[in-house]
């Protein structure tokens, strides 16, 4: 859908900084009776005709083997030290456990915690861990063990500025952690529940963890570590002495990267991999068509925000800390365009970084509305004044990410602006970004099941000049603070509403990112593929299924 490094949102390759937690969305959870059930149009999120929905009620069965193909590779399994995408989570998810888990409305729910409770105040949060819970050497997980974890992460330049609102995590009793924290944070057990960015929320064996080792990770999670040789598999084996009963179900699970989405297809198509996410416009389309596989995407229910795919500005220097040009790129910019020419439908036109059904969304936010005679307009008072309008956008060179810079530039142009393409690899653009050299970017983020996660990459204090920030189009609006405080201190649901339609006003008057399109994941599988949608939280209630391209493990069995 977007070039590859959008789809790797903030902690993606290289990532050595930050937190933010990605959001996608499940299919209504409706069980079935049997290994043949369907899903409508609607309850598949806009696929044609009917699929079976990766939702069974019928009795599991264990064994056999699962060959999964992710759009990527992992830079590694730490928590504190790797860079946890949508793949970086299925690996987590494989290995480790979240102390929370979302249930299917969105609602965090004890996971490996027995329970996670704050004060009136959500300035004192207290964990309390499951008794007889055991790594996968046999070491105790327990307050000590999830102590010290997050106290590693407090240390990380990854991870660590996510927590700077800690002010001490104590062990106040065998299986219970106290964290007080400097001000009230009112989503923090949302950070809990282990998505993009929130990955403090997996829980690793201690000592593994503290040697700063990228392989043969030890956790407490449904599949214990067996080989990973980089960007060619990932396998793990079932976990006999899993503390939820009965899971998993399958004898192994193996990940292979294979990021050309018509060589992921194939592979699916051909029976060479069982099931497969993606993002590309073209491969949800084909999957959509083909009522023989399993399939799912999240275009109809979201929890809190997808991704929305833009252009990153970096408004610390020249050319972009000119408002004018930053209008005229968002006037030359039609969503709508876009969405048609390079994503054939599948996604959906965006004015800003909240759909039109959260609570956040505003009709008229102030963004600039698709005016080619005015972005000409904006160009030439900025050329009157000895202004710049020739600048640099950066995109990765595959051929879907150069599909997407040669459209850009070529409507950008069309405003009057000379637009020079920069190729930057992959595993490069991340940091780019962060130390900020470069001018533009292609870019995809800010999916959140709650906006506070959000906050590392908004608030104005990672916003530093002109060397590493985290807050990577290096917005300092004073107003966004101010915005992003009430939004995550107050308990009033009122208060957060207006606090983030705020923030959605500001982000449409500073334009530190101009917007063209949402993005759609999907999940596609073979029939015998079971229950890869309807994980449970472990008092017995559903959890939500896929969120921005990953799933749960745990649960999936093969008829």
């Amino acid at each position: 859908m977007t070039d590859r490094i959008d789809r790797r949102s903030f902690l993606a390759k290289g990532a050595v900084a930050g937190a933010g937690i990605a959001a996608g969305s499940v299919l209504a959870a409706c069980g079935s009776s049997s290994s043949s059930s369907t899903s409508t149009t609607a309850g598949s999120g806009g696929s044609t005709g009917t699929h079976p929905d990766g939702i069974s009620s019928a009795t599991p069965k264990t064994g056999g083997t699962l060959t999964f193909g992710v759009d990527a590779e992992e830079k590694g399994f730490s928590p504190t030290q790797g860079t946890f995408d949508e793949v970086g989570i299925l690996y987590a998810r494989t290995v480790f456990d979240t102390l929370m888990i979302l249930d299917s409305t969105g609602v965090p729910q004890p996971n490996l915690a027995e329970s996670v409770t704050s004060n009136t105040a959500a300035t004192v949060w207290t964990i309390t861990m499951r008794p007889d819970l055991k790594f996968h050497n046999g070491a105790v997980c327990d307050g000590a063990a999830v102590a010290a974890n997050l106290t590693a992460h407090q240390h990380s330049l990854l991870t660590g500025p996510a927590l700077t609102p800690v002010q001490s995590i104590v062990v106040t009793s065998p299986l219970v952690v106290t964290i007080t924290m400097k001000t009230p944070w009112v989503p923090f057990d949302y950070y809990l529940c282990g998505g993009i960015g929130s990955q403090f929320a997996f829980v690793a064996e201690p000592n593994w963890l503290a040697t700063g080792s990228q392989t043969n990770p030890i956790g407490t999670g449904p599949f214990i570590f067996q080989e990973w040789v980089p960007n060619s598999h990932f396998t793990a084996t079932r976990n006999p002495a899993y503390w939820r009963k009965g899971m998993p179900y399958l004898d192994s699970i193996t990940y292979k990267p294979i990021p050309d989405p018509d060589q992921i297809l194939a592979s699916l198509n051909s029976g060479v991999i069982d099931i497969l996410h993606s993002d590309t416009g073209s491969t949800i389309t084909q999957l959509r068509d083909n009522t023989t596989l399993a399939y799912i995407d999240d275009t109809k229910v979201i929890a809190g925000e997808p991704d929305m795919a833009c252009i990153l500005l970096n408004m610390s220097k020249a050319p972009f800390n000119n408002a004018k040009l930053r209008q005229a790129v968002a006037y030359a910019t039609s969503s709508a365009q876009y969405v048609k020419v390079i994503d054939g439908g599948v996604t959906e036109p965006t004015n800003g970084v909240f759909t039109s059904t959260s609570p956040y969304y505003l009709t008229d936010n102030g963004y600039p509305e698709y005016n080619l005679a005015k972005a000409k307009q904006l160009v030439s008072e900025v050329k009157a004044a000895g202004g710049s309008v020739t600048f640099t956008l950066g995109n990765t060179p595959d051929p879907k990410g150069s599909q997407i810079g040669e459209y850009l530039q070529q409507v950008l142009q069309q405003a009057g602006m000379t637009v020079n393409l920069v190729p930057i690899l992959q595993d490069s653009i991340i940091n780019v970004a962060l130390t900020g050299a470069y001018e533009s970017l292609t870019w995809r983020q800010f999916g959140a099941v709650n906006p506070d996660l959000n906050y590392i990459f908004w608030t104005p204090t990672n916003a530093s000049t002109p060397g590493f920030a985290i807050n990577m189009a290096r917005n300092t609006d004073p107003a966004m603070q101010t915005a992003l405080l009430q939004g995550r201190q107050s308990t009033d649901k009122a208060t957060q509403i207006a606090a983030y339609q705020q923030v959605n006003r500001l982000l449409s008057q500073d334009i530190p990112y101009v917007w063209y399109a949402r993005t759609v994941w999907a999940i596609g599988a073979q029939p015998n593929v079971q229950n890869f949608n309807n994980p449970s939280t472990p008092a017995g209630n559903k959890a939500f299924g896929m969120i921005g391209g990953a799933i749960w493990p745990q649960q999936i069995w093969l008829s």
